[in-house]
């Protein structure tokens, strides 16, 4: 079975998206470009577009396209406990129709509170995803401590791997793919280079090989985000190209 291929609309540029009118003006440009779904982004949706979440699953399921959805929230609050946001997040999730909600993790102290997070989850039909995050929450061992906590427990709830976002933490991709890797149900694939004091995300054809090798260190059968920018004058002819290349490697 060929591997999916998900596309990432921040992939297109927050500025691109507005001009476009909003994320659904993406849609035919996806499927067009041969994908298999798209991320949906709760930070590019305006409150009025966030009340028409159904309108906007018909759209995805009407171009043929699988819909995940990604909230800039994390599962943890500061203070350690649950964030209370996830039971109306995957209330959206559901309305969307998306097949899961991706979260970053957040402050994890400890699994006190998963029998309460396992009971939310009970009453959705949408999976979760914890993706590690440009902050000090997204380093490789707290990352470590919530999967293992997650496997003692049977917590039902996978990670994303983000390629690059480990170079914002300071700790090794590979590190992290030989750490993770059996806990990975979602690849972010990106790559990125040194920018001033942080690092920027470039697309595939510019970077180095290193993003394929440790592609090649992550499950082989899970679907396949693309984040990287996506630009040009033909957004079908690149967002395919990309499609393409990571459908066969």
């Amino acid at each position: 079975m060929p591997r999916k291929i998900i596309v990432v609309t921040a992939a297109y540029g927050h500025d691109r998206v507005a001009s476009l009118g909003g994320q659904q003006a993406l849609l035919p440009i996806i499927a067009s470009a041969g994908a298999d779904g798209v991320e949906i982004r709760r930070e590019l949706l305006s409150n009025i577009q966030l009340d028409a979440l159904p309108d906007l699953a018909k759209q995805v399921a009407g171009h043929n396209l699988e819909a995940c959805y990604s909230a800039p929230e994390p599962l943890f609050a500061e203070d350690g406990k649950l964030n209370p946001l996830i039971p109306s997040l995957l209330l959206e999730a559901r309305q969307l129709n998306a097949r899961w909600l991706k979260l970053s993790l957040g402050e994890f102290r400890g699994s006190q509170q998963f029998s309460l997070l396992q009971q939310w989850l009970a009453q959705s039909d949408v999976a979760l995803v914890v993706e590690n995050d440009q902050t000090a929450c997204g380093r490789l061992a707290p990352m470590q401590r919530f999967k293992a906590a997650c496997n003692v427990l049977n917590l039902p709830v996978t990670l994303t791997f983000d390629m690059a976002n480990w170079l914002w933490v300071d700790d090794s991709p590979e590190a992290a793919a030989r750490e993770l890797a059996s806990s990975v149900s979602y690849v972010h694939v990106k790559a990125a280079v040194p920018h001033h004091y942080h690092y920027r995300a470039i697309a595939l054809d510019d970077a180095d090989p290193r993003w394929l090798a440790l592609l090649k260190q992550l499950p082989t059968d899970v679907p396949r985000g693309i984040e990287f920018p996506l630009e040009g004058r033909d957004l079908v002819a690149v967002t395919r190209h990309y499609v393409n290349l990571l459908r066969e490697e």
